[in-house]
């Protein structure tokens, strides 16, 4: 008889252990890599390695700076696949991804909304100093100090263009440049701006390489140019991926750009050898963590797991 029940406990016990072995198993395998697409360019790729340190998903080199490749991450805190892609491929791929990193000149033409739709934004404090991430208007280096030039960025750099982004943009885009925050944009002022058209008749045709499709600022610039009969007309020439509006700037297809940051600007500087530079600050567009599979890092962290 005590044999008997002696037997019936171990073999209890054994079940129990083995139920609680296969349950652990059940655990571990209900956790896969999120894979998480980011810029494949090395600057805005690095503010996503970056973004993605803040969010306690990697650990990185701090002597990377601010730009760090893949390379640099020196541990995975949880499960995730870092998977660089074309910047201006990421909204449409979205679905691809766990989540994705999506600069603002991307994002709101796809109707991503930061405050709304961002599961984490990369932290950038307003005012342009030594940030590297604040945009600009450049142009080549022989013509940096060209009056026509000049008279552009002083007519962007006003407080009727910073009123204009503010209201237009909201949180995505901020004026790079001292404004009056006090000084708030109606609806009528708005589309005042948008319905702005102007002529080129007898004015200075200046081209201008953009991306994307949010640079209806420009017309608050061509507003006050007009306004100051400075005799000169905007032509915005729109390109479809960051990779073009620098090499036509240098071949002299256009006369100036204004579409990239500080960073992404040295680094083409350096690694091709065109010879441009800045000529004045425009705006800033924080780079945003977009998911339609999770609606939290928390939620990506549990779905992901822990690394080992």
């Amino acid at each position: 008889m005590k044999k008997t029940t002696l037997k019936k406990l171990v073999l209890a016990a054994f079940a129990a252990v083995t139920v609680i072995a296969l349950a652990g198993c059940g655990a571990s395998a209900s956790s896969s890599t999120v894979k998480i697409g980011i810029p494949d360019d090395s600057t805005n790729g690095g503010r996503a390695i970056k973004l993605l340190e803040e969010a306690g998903l990697i650990e990185v080199d701090p002597n990377a700076g601010y730009t760090p490749e893949v390379k640099d991450i020196t541990k995975y805190l949880y499960n995730v696949e870092i998977v660089p892609s074309a910047a201006n491929t990421l909204p449409s791929t979205l679905d691809d991804f766990g989540a994705a990193a999506v600069n603002g000149t991307y994002a709101i033409p796809a109707g991503l909304t930061p405050s709304k739709d961002a599961l984490i934004t990369e932290s950038q404090n307003s005012g342009s100093g030594d940030n590297p991430y604040v945009n600009v208007v450049v142009a080549r280096s022989s013509e940096a100090n060209n009056a026509t030039y000049k008279t552009i960025v002083n007519a962007l750099q006003t407080q009727t263009v910073a009123k204009y982004i503010v209201g237009k943009y909201q949180e995505a885009y901020i004026p790079a440049f001292d404004y009056d925050a006090s000084d708030v944009a109606d609806d009528a002022f708005i589309k005042e701006i948008d319905s702005y058209s102007s002529s080129s008749d007898g004015k200075t045709v200046v081209k201008v390489g953009v991306c994307g499709s949010s640079n209806d600022y420009w017309k608050a610039v061509q507003k006050v140019l007009d306004e100051q009969n400075a005799g000169i007309y905007i032509e915005l020439v729109t390109f479809d991926a960051y990779t073009l509006p620098n090499e036509a700037l240098n071949s002299g297809e256009i006369d100036l750009n204004s579409f990239q940051h500080k960073a992404y600007l040295a680094n083409e500087v350096s690694s091709i050898g065109y010879d441009i530079t800045a000529i004045g600050d425009t705006i800033m567009a924080p780079l945003s963590l977009y998911s339609h599979a999770y609606d939290s890092i928390d939620a990506i962290k549990e779905a992901a797991g822990q690394a080992a």
